[in-house]
């Protein structure tokens, strides 16, 4: 047995089977579906960035700089409202859509599922104190508390609904009303679960659950934020591409509450002045990984336009447009690259190449830290400095890694090429030389 047929045994034996149950988990459908609820939400605010915070050097001499600079300065909390309201609250948004996820998958009322699990978070993140509540658990610190209320709040709903632990009314009383009443045990047993379960917390360690769970997890959030986490997390994302297996869908389900963690306190930072503390956010996954989709295929559909074989030629005039929007289907699937050993090893170590030249570049200094959140359709180099707030050394950045992945390819390319062209030399051959029939 080859090597290579080895390897696929090996992924559709034990990878495959693993992937496929992660992949139809429900809470993790369910947190995939709670962050893309949030996603418009988060672009608009991560866009009024720029507004707020100027791309300029702030001793900028620039008349139309210095002008911006000024204005921003003077409006700043104005102009930050917006953002607090939409960015400064992303849990609100994660939580709701969560708890409606989950209500689907139930046969519950999504509305209601997703205000339950919005509650469940605000009763446990928002201390009250000196007539305020405090909303430093409402960003990206409180993420992981969204998450696990939401997913608390939203069973405890079901396995009531289950077993008939509930308020019925007659047939005659309206549908609101009727759904209004239905959720009163559910929301009766977690204010009586969750708040004496915070009170106790906060009593013992002295902390609130956001900030109990994010000690607890600041190991894992820290380490989620290295070149290891972001090598393994490509490398399994190819491998399952490359069984033909929605990989993006499964690493990114997994790297969003870090990722948007990180994203948080790198505002926060921006906000302050300071040193931003983290690089591996989905503005670097997007557009330095992902370079015209997974396996930064955008410079192998270049390379495609002119290659001497006619289908690859015509996948490439297929592929090269969405690739520009990080759609590449047509390249995977219509070269294809998805179970082709001939590019096994371009579509797993490119990334993951490129992954390890902007982090390092990153880590030298070399390039501007990813601040803002942006639609993973934008296209790569746009993206890069969108995410940065329209930093040049990005776009510098990504085109390397554009140049290292058409590099890559090329001989990979250029020998399934050589495949193709002799398999139809020898099916023309064989067709000139089949007898002719004469009636």
């Amino acid at each position: 047995m080859s090597m290579y047929q080895k390897m696929v045994d090996v992924i559709e034996q034990k990878v495959t089977p693993v992937a496929g149950v992660m992949g139809s988990q429900r809470h993790v459908i369910a947190i995939r579906d709670g962050f893309i609820a949030a996603l418009p939400f988060m672009i608009i605010g991560s866009f009024l960035l720029v507004f707020i915070f100027p791309p300029f050097s702030p001793d900028s001499g620039w008349r139309f700089a210095r002008a911006w600079l000024d204005f921003s300065l003077k409006y700043r909390a104005q102009l930050m409202l917006p953002f607090n309201l939409s960015m400064g609250v992303m849990t609100f948004f994660i939580s709701v859509g969560i708890g409606a996820s989950l209500g689907k998958h139930y046969k519950l009322d999504p509305i209601m599922t997703g205000l339950l699990a919005f509650m469940a978070f605000l009763l446990v993140a928002a201390p009250y104190k000196d007539g305020q509540i405090s909303t430093q658990y409402f960003s990206g610190q409180g993420i992981f508390t969204a998450l696990i209320t939401a997913i608390y709040a939203s069973e405890m709903y079901a396995f009531l609904k289950r077993r008939n632990v509930t308020i019925r009314l007659p047939k005659e009383v309206p549908t609101g009303v009727a759904r209004s009443f239905e959720i009163l045990i559910p929301v009766v047993v977690i204010v009586f679960t969750l708040h004496p379960l915070n009170l106790l917390i906060e009593s013992t360690t002295g902390m609130i659950l956001p900030e109990a769970i994010m000690h607890l997890l600041a190991p894992l959030v820290s380490a989620s934020d290295s070149l290891p986490a972001i090598l393994i997390s490509v490398f399994i994302c190819q491998i399952l591409w490359f069984a033909g297996i929605h990989g993006a869908l499964i690493v990114t389900g997994i790297m969003n509450p870090f990722w948007m963690a990180n994203l948080s306190a790198n505002q926060t930072a921006l906000a302050a002045g300071a040193a931003l503390p983290h690089i591996y956010l989905q503005g670097f996954w997007d557009h330095y990984l992902l370079i015209g989709g997974v396996g930064s295929t955008l410079p192998l559909a270049f390379l495609l336009l002119r290659s001497r074989a006619v289908h690859l030629r015509t996948i490439g005039k297929m592929g090269v447009v969405p690739s520009f929007f990080n759609i590449n289907e047509p390249i995977l699937f219509g070269t294809p690259i998805i179970m082709n050993p001939v590019f096994f090893l371009p579509f797993t170590l490119v990334p993951m190449i490129n992954a390890t030249l902007a982090w390092g570049a990153t880590k030298l200094g070399w390039i501007a830290q990813v601040v803002s959140l942006t639609p993973w359709t934008t296209p790569a180099p746009i993206g890069a400095s969108w995410a940065a707030n329209w930093a040049l050394s990005p776009v510098i950045m990504c085109l390397i890694c554009m140049v290292m992945s058409a590099v890559m390819y090329y001989p990979f390319l250029k020998a399934y090429e050589r495949t193709l062209l002799k398999q139809d030399e020898e099916r023309s051959a064989q067709q000139s030389e089949s007898p002719i029939s004469v009636n």
